[in-house]
Formats: structure tokens, C-alpha cells, sequence
């Protein structure tokens, strides 16, 4: 709560416009019954007109009043929640932008989308309802308690005994309700992850005739939200014909009553009339108490769930910068030593990499080699900082990374990962995010090396094409090269191919290792293809996440046992004894 009521300081003029104009509203709904008593008990039983006149204008100007009153206070309130919604909407995403690889494992992708779409679109319809209804309902409550005490003390005694009970009874449905509404939520998340897992793999379920299956686990999950939202309604909605039953039964007495009292000449028509208008305003509120405490006890878990996000700590320490201030002239050659590192996965008992080292030298080209699995992918995301390590350090030309800002060494890294992944936009901009100041020459320079040029100027509108969403519209080939392109217009010190050729054919494949040569970067690539390590400056060889042997081609044939099988079920034996 905590990192959610700040949110409401810059819309703090607006929130007591809404609050001031709540109470004149409220406070012409309470003089409401007295005026009506007047009117009946000096007017219309005096039979004298001027009274019944004057205190109906006085009447329909508190009408006119309160309604102009409600009008603004739905605008202010618009306002507050509008802007407070898009405000949180805006820290929540900013936020998860800054998450590290560890805190983002923590909420499934889905989990973070209902929290920003439909968490946030509750707690903004609470807001507004809170300025617009939720204070003023309980203080007309009690406002109509006090003011029907004034008008009659001992017809108003009814109302005394049993508000406080529905209250209670109120709250204590708030408290049940809003563990059932968090429950809910949870189900929400799982309903979107089932539809955001079928969406993205819509392919694989048609080509292995998964349809029905994916249609029983989608309403499997949406079973479960239908059960948890139907409790968690009936455990509300029960109440209002509690409510009801009990504030008719107060009417009903109060009429008994009041018929009693005016045979006595213990009350006057118009006090009776009062007070039973009081009643019935007060049953009305209680009704719209029991909406709000539904409303309330969703936004409660909304909130919770907004929080966790917010409150998530930061775990990623940035390097700083030097002495005098001036930034260090880091990442100037690409030189890369590992140093006895070690890596674990946050909250894993399994380690990734056990004491690895080697050295890189600036240019080299470095293939890494190892069965699925092995830590490869683990190494890479070390580089980037995208995973800090558990045990030893790696230099970029002799500087720890975790002593260089994340923004200067990122921004020096070219990393194209296992998945090519594109977003909705031209082919252009899909380069261009890579870097977002590049020039088309530069654009164009970049899908050159990437080999995809002469595809992309076959496409229908060249640079301009749209891209589809993840890049459906382009074959697997096509989106490797794209995402090559996107690193390489970065002109980057650090090139990473995480098993980025896997779909190209021999000939590209060739083309673009020769364009990289001509790159004055340092380049890792993790690669299944012995034909494509075999060019590299050194192989490493990495197996259940240690360093087995690291060299070129014809050292590791005469060193590596592993390497010769390796090469063997490749490229057969005859070619071994020809190596």
C-alpha cells in the first residue's frame, strides 16, 4: 500500500474538490426529510400555502445544488482515476523493464499482464467509486442514524439496534470476500497463460492435431475461475437480501411505532414521515455498502497483487563510475577472460557452470561446442549481465563487468539470441532497434553483412515491409538473419550468436562468417555445426557445465577424444583420418 498511495499526490486538488462537494451533497440528502417534515407539519397541515412554498423552492434549490454537485464530482473523479490508472499502469511496466533474469522468473509473463490490464483497470474503478460513492454511502448511514436521533430519539432507537449489526455483518463479509476475489485473480492468471501459451504455439497445435486438448485445458482453467468468482459473488451477494430483510423489518417497526406515538402526541406526522425517509435512505446505502465491499475486496487483491511488483527488490547492483567522474574507457578492444566462474540459476540447487576459465583474445572468433544442456546458453547470459555470477569475475580488457555501468557494456554487446525474436513493425524499424539513431546506410550496411538484402529488397515494399507479430510473415532463416542484422548495426565490440545460423543454409551460413571477419569485434558463437567451428580462431568444448578442452580445429583433433567423436559423427570417419 505504500508504494500505491503515491500515486494519488499529483491528482490531490481534484481529490478534495471531489470530497468537499460530496459532503454538500450529502448534506443536502440529510436536510432533504426535514424540509419535507416542514413542509408537512407547518404547510400542508396548517393548510398554508406560503410555507409549502418556500420551503419547496428551498427544496428544489438543495435539489438543483446536489445535482451540480454530483455532476462535478463525477468529473474530478474521472480525472483522478484516469490518471492515476495510467500513471501506475506506466510505473508498473517501467518497472518490470527494470527487472533482473531472477525477478522476472518470479511472475509467469501472464500473471504480469493481468496485473497491468485488468489488476489496474480494478483498482482505477475503485477510485472513482470511492470519490463518487464509497465515502458517502457509510457517512449517509450514519448521518441518517444522528439526524433521525434529532428528529425523533425514540422512533430513531430502531435504527440504533440494528445498524451496528448489518455493519459488522458487513465487514466481516469484506474480510471473507476479499481472500476469494485474490483467489480469483490467481484463476485469471492461469486462464491467460493457457490462451497466451495456445496463441503463440497455435502452429505446433494444429500440426500435431492438439486442438481438442488445448480446448479442454482452456476450459479446465476457466472452470476454475467461474467456481472461484461464483463464491466469492454469493458470499456477497448474499447479503443484500439480509440487509433488506432486516431494514424492512425497521421500517415496518418504525411505522408501528410512529402510528403509536402520534395517538400519544408523542410524534407528528411529519417527524414520522422523517424518520422513515431517513430509514430508507439508510437501507439504500446499506445496499450500496454491500457493492462496495464487493468492488473493495477485488481492488484489496488487486492491490496486493500491484504491490508485489512494485515492492520486488532490486537485486542488480550497477557498476559505477571512476574516481574523478569521468566515465572509464571500458570495452575499447573486446579483450574477454573468464576467470574461475561459477553460475547457478536463482533458487536452484543445480550449478550450471562449475569454475570456468579461458581468455579471448580482441578480433578472435570463438565457436562453443557442447550437447543441450551442457551451460552453453548460461555462459552467454553471463557476458551481458543478464545473470551475475555466483563464484570468480569476468574482464572485458581487464575490467570487471560488475564495475561497468549495464548501459555502457550493453550497449557494446551485439546479441543475437536462440530464439529470433521480431516485433510488429517494418523491417526497418526491426533493424533500427538494434540502434535507434542508425541511418539507412547503416541499416542497409547491417543486412548486407546479415546476408538478408537481396531478400529483403524482393519483399513488397523492401525496408517497409511489415513484419507480422514475432514475425510470422518470415521463414525461420529469414528471422535469424534479421535479428544478425539488428546486432550488427550496433557496430558492436562483443558479438554474441547464441545458435543463431542453425536455420541458415551452407552457402549463407559461409557468407556470413566471411562479412563478420571483416568486423574489427570480438565474436562468441555457440553452434551445433562442427563445419562451423571449424573456422573459428578457438573451439571451446563444454560438457554438464565444465571446461573439457579449449583450442583450434587441429589441436583439439589431436587433444580432444570428445572433439574426434564429434567430428566423426558429423563428417564420418574418413574424414577424421584425412584431418
Amino acid at each position: 500500500m505504500r508504494k500505491i498511495l503515491p500515486f494519488l499526490v499529483p491528482y490531490r486538488v481534484a481529490v478534495v474538490v471531489s470530497i468537499v462537494l460530496m459532503f454538500v451533497e450529502l448534506m443536502v440528502e440529510l436536510l432533504q426529510p426535514l424540509i419535507i417534515a416542514r413542509i408537512i407539519d407547518d404547510g400542508i397541515y396548517q393548510e398554508n400555502l406560503s410555507v409549502v412554498f418556500l420551503w419547496g423552492g428551498v427544496l428544489i434549490l438543495f435539489t438543483v445544488l446536489a445535482f451540480a454537485a454530483g455532476i462535478t464530482i463525477s468529473f474530478y473523479s474521472s480525472h483522478v482515476s484516469q490518471g492515476y490508472a495510467f500513471d501506475i499502469r506506466a510505473r508498473l511496466y517501467e518497472k518490470v523493464q527494470t527487472f533482473s533474469f531472477a525477478n522476472f522468473s518470479r511472475f509467469p509473463t501472464s500473471s504480469l499482464i493481468t496485473r497491468m490490464t485488468n489488476d489496474v483497470s480494478q483498482i482505477q474503478n475503485t477510485i472513482f467509486m470511492g470519490l463518487r460513492i464509497a465515502l458517502r454511502a457509510p457517512l449517509l448511514v450514519l448521518g441518517g442514524v444522528i439526524m433521525a436521533l434529532f428528529v425523533n430519539v425514540k422512533l430513531a432507537l430502531v435504527l440504533v439496534a440494528v445498524v451496528p449489526l448489518l455493519l459488522l455483518l458487513l465487514v466481516w463479509v469484506m474480510k471473507v470476500s476479499s481472500r476469494q476475489f485474490r483467489k480469483v485473480q490467481v484463476s485469471v492468471d492461469s486462464v491467460n497463460n493457457v490462451m497466451q501459451e495456445n496463441l503463440s504455439g497455435m502452429r505446433i497445435v494444429k500440426a500435431f492435431l492438439r486442438r481438442d486438448h488445448e480446448v479442454e485445458r482452456f476450459n479446465q482453467s476457466s472452470d476454475v475461475l467461474k467456481d472461484r468468482t461464483v463464491r466469492a459473488l454469493r458470499t456477497v451477494e448474499i447479503t443484500m437480501p439480509v440487509v433488506l430483510l432486516l431494514m424492512n423489518i425497521c421500517v415496518i417497526a418504525i411505522l408501528w411505532m410512529g402510528n403509536l406515538e402520534l395517538n400519544t402526541g408523542g410524534a407528528s406526522v411529519g417527524e414520522v414521515v422523517a424518520v422513515i425517509n431517513y430509514a430508507i435512505r439508510v437501507t439504500v446505502a446499506l445496499s450500496m455498502i454491500s457493492w462496495i465491499i464487493m468492488t473493495i475486496s477485488r481492488a484489496k487483491a488487486s492491490l496486493e497483487r500491484v504491490s508485489e511488483v512494485l515492492e520486488v527488490p532490486e537485486d542488480f547492483i550497477d557498476g559505477g563510475d571512476s574516481e574523478d567522474g569521468q566515465e572509464q574507457p571500458l570495452i575499447h578492444d573486446g579483450r574477454i577472460v573468464f576467470d574461475s566462474v561459477s553460475f547457478r540459476y536463482p533458487g536452484s540447487e543445480a550449478t550450471m557452470l562449475h569454475n570456468i576459465s579461458f581468455e579471448v583474445k580482441p578480433g578472435e572468433t570463438v565457436a562453443i561446442l557442447g550437447a543441450t544442456g551442457s551451460g552453453k546458453s548460461s555462459l552467454f547470459q553471463l557476458i551481458p549481465r543478464l545473470y551475475e555470477v555466483e563464484a570468480g569475475a569476468i574482464l572485458i580488457d581487464d575490467i570487471d563487468i560488475r564495475s561497468i555501468t549495464a548501459d555502457h557494456l550493453r550497449k557494446n554487446i551485439g546479441f543475437v539470441p536462440q530464439e529470433a525474436l521480431l516485433f510488429t513493425g517494418t523491417v526497418r524499424e526491426n533493424i533500427q532497434w538494434g540502434k535507434e539513431e542508425a541511418t539507412e546506410n547503416e541499416v542497409v550496411e547491417a543486412a548486407k553483412r546479415a546476408q538478408i538484402h537481396d531478400t529483403i529488397m524482393k519483399l513488397p515494399k523492401q525496408y517497409d515491409t511489415i513484419v507480422g507479430q514475432r514475425g510470422v510473415n518470415l521463414s525461420g532463416g529469414q528471422k535469424q538473419r534479421l535479428s544478425i542484422a539488428r546486432a550488427l548495426v550496433r557496430k558492436p565490440k562483443l558479438l554474441l550468436l547464441d545458435d543463431s545460423t542453425s536455420a541458415l543454409d551452407v552457402k549463407t551460413e559461409e557468407s556470413l562468417l566471411l562479412a563478420l571477419e571483416e568486423l574489427a569485434c570480438t565474436t562468441l558463437m555457440i553452434t551445433q555445426k562442427l563445419s562451423t567451428a571449424m573456422k573459428a580462431d578457438q573451439i571451446l568444448l563444454i560438457e554438464d557445465g565444465t571446461l573439457l578442452d579449449r583450442g583450434n580445429h587441429s589441436e583439439l583433433m589431436k587433444s580432444s577424444a570428445l572433439y574426434r567423436r564429434i567430428y566423426e559423427s558429423q563428417l564420418g570417419k574418413e574424414a577424421t583420418q584425412h584431418a
